[in-house]
């Protein structure tokens, strides 16, 4: 015979300080958890949202970074020429030859320094990104010492705004435009052309070549020819790879620390739950005896008490996520490691996360409530009877 399912609620409401403690506990485990995966899960979002799948970076051998890439002029040319590169409506090849440096910026209200990546564009590099636009000002005039600043950039960084002046390369440069990336690491770049930057850097060779493939199953022909070139150095990457490969340690990183972290806490959470369960039990004894006299099972005993503990599981996995959910609202920031630059981005909640948190809270209930459950089941009729 089955014990209803509204005993074991019932039996929580009876003991609302302990319940509410034990939920409190295990919501603030998944709200650790989630939030660190949420992490994790908003940079590699980030960094992958920030390339084209149709796109290819072409980048020197074993560089992992457009930071530290080196594409001499001859080598660009060979590239320019290759058939895969689509030609645009205007007739041009959709290729952009682009540098890549970092400089130091003061941020905003504090004044403490945070490395800022420079791109040196050209005239296709919008047309290449057509997840970037200008929400703001003007493109910088070809030639000038002008440029436009990523919205996160121009709300964090001094001089980063419109009409403000930055100084590096031993310039001073006019920010006349801001362009809005949405949630890409563009919206941490400042832009400017190309050839005026190579001259302010002294910089003889580009960073990075990205062109827009004419045919997206050409990809793998192109990689093998231009890699297995003795004139070339170059290593050719799909745009959404590479940011990929970009988050990886980072990610990696973040979801290391958030398990290592969770599970130190879980250990509290758990033996919340056991405790709370061990005292059910204990302050139940006669019922359990009652219950036993009345024809109820063994098993069914074992499984009331163990629904109880998921339920405390489960409502506290609920709360955690609810709370974890408006993380979501928030922007940060922080370093990526593969270029040392500062990269904003949001906490990010996927189905995966809430599920993998849901089971976690789960698990935690289970765990805690296992062994009182054992407890109980095992108690005999004329014990249970006698000890109340």
């Amino acid at each position: 015979m089955k014990i209803p399912f509204l005993y074991s609620l019932r039996n929580l409401r009876t003991r609302r300080l302990t319940t509410v403690l034990t939920i409190a506990g295990m919501a603030l485990v998944v709200f650790v958890f989630s939030a660190i995966l949420m992490l994790a899960e908003g940079l590699q979002k980030t960094l992958v949202d920030t390339g084209s799948y149709d796109n290819a970076v072409i980048i020197r051998k074993a560089a992992g970074s457009e930071v530290q890439s080196g594409v001499e002029r001859p080598q660009a040319s060979i590239i320019e020429t290759q058939p895969e590169v689509a030609i645009g409506a205007d007739g041009k090849r959709l290729l952009v030859k682009e540098l890549v440096v970092l400089i130091v910026l003061p941020k905003r209200g504090s004044d403490n320094p945070a490395n800022v990546v420079i791109r040196g564009i050209s005239e296709s590099s919008m047309l290449l990104r057509p997840q970037v636009r200008l929400v703001e000002g003007r493109m910088p005039n070809p030639g000038s010492s002008e440029i436009i600043a990523g919205q996160s950039v121009a709300k964090r960084f001094k001089g980063g705004g419109i009409g403000e002046t930055l100084r590096f390369g031993m310039r001073d440069w006019s920010v006349v435009g801001i362009f809005d990336a949405g949630n890409t690491g563009y919206a941490s770049e400042i832009w400017g052309d190309v050839d005026q930057l190579m001259q302010a850097f002294r910089r003889p060779v580009y960073s990075s070549i990205l062109f827009r493939l004419r045919d997206s199953s050409e990809f793998e022909k192109f990689k093998t020819r231009i890699e297995s070139d003795p004139r070339l150095t170059l290593e050719a990457l799909r745009e959404t790879r590479y940011y990929e490969k970009q988050s990886e340690m980072m990610a990696k990183f973040l979801r290391i620390l958030g398990i290592t972290l969770t599970l130190i806490f879980s250990l509290g959470a758990v033996i919340g739950a056991m405790i709370t369960m061990y005292a059910a039990v204990a302050n139940r004894t006669d019922e359990i005896g009652t219950m036993r006299a009345l024809g109820f099972q063994r098993r069914s005993i074992l499984v009331t008490f163990v629904m109880e503990s998921l339920l405390l599981g489960f409502i506290g996995g609920f709360i955690g996520l609810f709370f974890a959910s408006f993380l979501q609202l928030f922007t940060i920031s922080t370093m990526n490691f593969q270029t040392f630059s500062e990269l904003a981005f949001s906490f990010s909640l996927t189905f995966g996360i809430i599920y993998k948190g849901m089971a976690f809270a789960l698990i935690m209930g289970f765990v805690g409530g296992v062994l009182p459950a054992v407890r109980a089941a095992r108690m005999s009729i004329v014990e249970s009877l006698r000890a109340s």
